[in-house]
């Protein structure tokens, strides 16, 4: 990637390739009246115009619900549905056909937000109604628990749209293979879902559709749903030619699946001394106008919404909604960000009710080894929680001793010239590894060994930034006592690697660096064996180092070992497909995942008052991942999270309005830049997970998701309003300022 070697999807040019665009709907509900592309296909240049009519197998795609049109026959439901496709000699004519094609629509009533979605007299978005997925999680008995409790705190939240604003843009290429055989070449988080998608809609087995996965350019859960990958393989199934479709910034904001803005009630209820006794919530989700994973990402907003905390009687209810707004689905935190924020920020107001130290509260009710989640699942291990409170509050208490700050008091703790105010704010969180819920959760890898002594691990794991290929790498050549170097690593090739599940749920680390781990360590105890007999020596004597098997004063290297295993007639490699621990479906008891990840995050933010510009100073944090494969790459998607986090606070939101896109371009999407970016001071704990690979556990995900509630906490803490809305607006925090208003929602 540095030196501009790396090839991306766009990178790849095929000899007669054609150049593909796609006829977006531009409206947001409405029913196709007429659709006529005869001018279109007229156009010089243009080799292939397909609609609805040309898809030869099935007519919908989805990763949960195949409810989303590959072309849309009799109705649209959010601006980015594709009607028509084009394939041209440029990319330049495919345009011009596209305002060639003639369209009739007959508008519909739209459905902008999902608590008007569940009314009764809501236009339906799909014909069998508004409701994606009611999501419910009983323990105990709520009303009990608010009876027992001497405070109740209640407050609604609101988070917006968010857009992943990965920097490659959708891009794929299909092709005809020599044997007849579809390839598709794309950037994706999942490519034997891809592969499954994309043969069901061409109307063939799933073993004549090969997807190769192109480096990815960013995805933060963005390249899991299907973008153009059946689109280019019916062109290039129709044309008989290679054929490219790219996406430019506008057509992605367009199309592609948001974070879920959300609607978040809750009420907690609380002992005089801070013992929680009851907590209810109620969540919206606003899951667009297809499934996308949004029943997936609301159920872990859901069961994560009462925090990290062990509550005797807890009620959540999620309605997760159809709307004609653009599908929401997979983003870094997976739900999860948008109930945090809900949850820490009442837990602060909690604390303010009861005159007690947030931290102090917190460290009363926390999740520990013992400790029973909201779904009813017993911890019994890896619950790092409580040293990431002490490691991060202990660190506030050295850097504000000098000034004589209590480390998250609520008001003004320092004022900074004449009308800016300075304070920390604190936030927890945990996020799951792994799919959960009794979903099926395994990956696999094959190892082989080479005569030059280096070795391969081959898996469809998808390479998105956050430093799988160095993961992967290290448990093989630990396993095999081969320096990293010489141990390379092929990813997402559906004929040549093995299925190593979708890339989400903070997973990969834990399951595929466990299926190379041991594919590795099956290996080496094959060439163990194999040396045992030749030299007649017991293998649990031989030992595996820097590329020599040493044993008996002898030395052998690897390559060498590997040779005399194949004159045995076996080859020296090793397939292993790794199934993580059981789970069981929300509602059921039992395990509903098989680890979790933990974090204390701190902010320290100035405001200034004349203006309501909110700066974050610093920030510190502690998560517990288990183990650290990697220490400087797991810093790296640390800092990278809480960047994120910090413009889901302050900078970002996707804005659409009655179902029309306003956030069309980059420009008018605001994310932070190096000037926001704040020191960053990191601890990480490692409270192993004993079936994680050497411990680990994953990190993709949790260090994003107590960064907002710790910003909005500490502008409370240094102004005196508290923010129940994301992102933070500054014009609101003004006026709230000058009225003397103690919210902003």
């Amino acid at each position: 990637k540095v030196t501009g070697a790396a090839r991306y999807t766009d990178d790849y040019v095929f000899p007669a390739m054609l150049h593909a665009r796609t006829l977006r709907a531009g409206v947001p509900h409405a029913r196709l009246k007429r659709l006529e592309v005869s001018r279109a296909r007229a156009l010089p240049g243009v080799v292939a115009v397909l609609t609805a009519a040309d898809v030869p197998g099935e007519k919908n795609h989805g990763l949960v619900v195949p409810d989303w049109p590959v072309l849309c026959a009799d109705k649209v439901r959010y601006v980015g549905d594709a009607v028509a496709i084009v394939a041209a000699e440029t990319r330049e004519i495919a345009s011009q056909a596209l305002d060639l094609i003639e369209v009739e629509y007959e508008p519909l009533p739209v459905v902008s937000d999902p608590v008007q979605a569940r009314q009764p007299e809501a236009p339906r978005v799909h014909a069998a109604g508004n409701l994606l997925k009611h999501i419910q999680v009983r323990k105990g008995d709520v009303a009990r628990g608010f009876a027992e409790a001497d405070v109740i705190v209640e407050r609604t939240f609101h988070t917006p749209f968010y857009e992943h604003a990965f920097l490659e843009p959708e891009c794929a290429i299909g092709r005809l293979a020599e044997d007849g055989r579809i390839e598709v070449i794309v950037g994706s988080q999942i490519p034997y879902q891809d592969r499954s998608q994309i043969a069901r809609c061409l109307g063939v087995p799933d073993d004549r559709v090969r997807v190769i996965g192109a480096l990815i350019g960013g995805g933060f859960g963005g390249k899991e749903d299907i973008a153009g990958q059946i689109h280019v393989a019916l062109l290039a199934q129709a044309t008989g030619r290679p054929v490219k479709m790219l996406y430019d910034r506008h057509e992605s904001l367009l199309f592609h699946p948001k974070r879920h803005a959300t609607q978040i009630r809750v009420k907690l209820g609380a002992k005089r001394d801070g013992a929680l006794t009851a907590v209810e919530t109620e969540l919206y989700g606003d899951s667009g106008a297809y499934a996308s994973l949004g029943e997936k990402v609301m159920t872990r907003a859901t069961t994560h919404s009462a925090g990290p905390y062990e509550v005797p009687h807890v009620k959540a209810d999620c309605y997760a909604m159809y709307t004609n707004n653009p599908p929401a689905g997979a983003f870094r935190g997976f739900g999860v960000t948008q109930s945090a924020f809900a949850v820490e920020s009442l837990m602060d107001i909690l604390a303010e009710t009861l005159a007690l130290d947030p931290a102090e509260l917190r460290r009363k009710n926390l999740l520990r080894v013992g400790g029973v989640t909201n779904t009813g699942q017993v911890l019994r291990e890896s619950t790092g929680l409580e040293q990431c409170l002490e490691l991060v509050t202990a660190e506030i208490r050295r850097r504000t001793a000098d000034q004589g700050r209590r480390a998250s008091a609520p008001g003004p703790s320092t004022a900074v010239a004449s009308r800016k105010r300075r304070a920390w704010g604190l936030a927890l969180g945990y996020k799951n590894t792994g799919l959960g819920g009794g979903a099926p959760d395994k990956a696999a890898a094959e190892v082989e060994l080479f005569d030059d002594g280096t070795a391969e691990v081959r898996t469809s794991a998808a390479e998105i930034g956050q430093g799988l290929v160095t993961v992967v790498q290290m448990c093989a050549a630990e396993e095999l006592g081969l320096p990293p170097g010489r141990v390379r690593v092929l990813l997402s090739d559906t004929d040549r690697t093995p299925d190593a599940g979708p890339t989400t749920a903070s997973r990969q680390t834990f399951v595929t660096g466990n299926a190379a781990r041991l594919a590795a360590r099956t290996l080496r105890e094959a060439l163990a064996a194999s040396l045992a007999e030749r030299f007649d020596e017991r293998p649990e004597n031989i030992r595996f180092e820097e590329g020599l098997a040493r044993f008996d004063g002898r030395a052998v290297p690897l390559g060498e070992a590997g040779r005399l295993l194949r004159q045995e007639g076996r080859a020296p490699r090793a397939v292993y497909e790794y199934w993580a621990p059981p789970t069981q479906p929300l509602g059921t008891g039992g395990d509903m995942h098989f680890a979790f990840s933990y974090a204390a995050q701190a902010a320290e933010v100035e405001v200034d008052l004349d203006t309501g510009e909110v700066k974050v100073l610093q920030m510190i944090a502690a998560h517990d991942i288990g183990r650290a494969i990697n220490p400087l790459a797991l810093q790296g998607q640390i800092e990278g999270g809480m960047i994120m986090g910090l413009g889901n606070a302050l900078t970002e939101e996707f804005i659409v309005e009655d179902g029309r896109v306003v956030t069309d371009t980059l420009a008018r999407y605001k994310m932070p830049s190096i000037r926001h970016a704040p020191p960053i001071t990191s601890f990480i704990v490692e409270d192993e997970a004993a079936d994680g690979p050497y411990g680990a556990k994953g990190v993709g995900e949790i260090a994003s998701i107590p960064t907002t509630p710790a910003i909005t906490n500490a502008i409370y803490n240094a102004c005196g309003v508290r923010v129940l809305k994301t992102p933070v607006d500054q014009d609101r925090l003004l006026l709230a300022l000058k009225r003397g208003e103690k919210e902003v929602s």
